[in-house]
């Protein structure tokens, strides 16, 4: 047993050091993410008035079947000032491969690399799909998922539309946080190579 006392207190120290620090109701300071040619661009210079931040992946089954959806939303809220940043950080996801699924998929809004996913880390993101609202004080008003099911025709609450149309409207979301369900963003930390599936209802 004293042969896993080791691990164990790395494991805790991992943690500790990549602890969330983004919380719903709190500000997100600025950070740093890459353009798929490599070319490093803040946050400040893509957000809006209201901001989702999605974090999105190439061979998530889960993450693909929001694929219509995500564009959807796109083409509803970016002509009310919604600014859409979605991110890839999967370390096993090159660029080139997230420049070929967008492409694939058509979408509408650009998607970015989170390197080594600290910006991950720092929102906490730990599935795909798995979305954040951020209002014009920069202020994070809604973490979860996009809505309550994968299937599309099951789906019963359309959780970050309900969310964005409260935050356009100057009102508190009916709900600021939900569980985002998907498949686990690849972490560079990561100390197990199974891949985990949670699909919702």
């Amino acid at each position: 047993m004293k042969l896993f006392a080791p691990v164990a207190a790395a494991t805790l120290l991992a943690s500790s050091l990549f602890a969330q620090e983004f919380h719903a109701g709190a500000p997100v300071p600025d950070f740093t993410i890459q353009k798929l040619d490599g070319t490093p661009v803040q946050f400040s210079a893509l957000k809006g008035n209201v901001t989702v931040v999605m974090f999105i992946a190439v061979q998530c089954p889960v993450s693909n079947s929001y694929n219509e959806r995500m564009n959807a939303l796109y083409q509803d809220y970016a002509p009310k000032g919604v600014k859409f940043v979605a991110i890839n950080a999967n370390r096993t996801e090159p660029a080139s491969a997230v420049a070929e699924h967008a492409r694939e998929h058509n979408f509408q809004f650009t998607v970015y690399k989170d390197p080594d996913n600290v910006v991950a880390d720092r929102f906490g993101a730990s599935v795909t799909p798995e979305t954040y609202v951020i209002d014009s004080k920069g202020i994070l008003r809604y973490h979860g998922s996009i809505d309550d099911s994968q299937n599309p025709s099951r789906v019963t609450t359309q959780r970050l539309r309900l969310a964005l149309d409260a935050v356009l409207a100057g009102n508190t979301p009916p709900q600021t946080e939900t569980k985002a369900f998907g498949c686990t963003i690849k972490k560079v930390q990561k100390t197990s190579a199974s891949s985990n599936f949670d699909f919702g209802k």
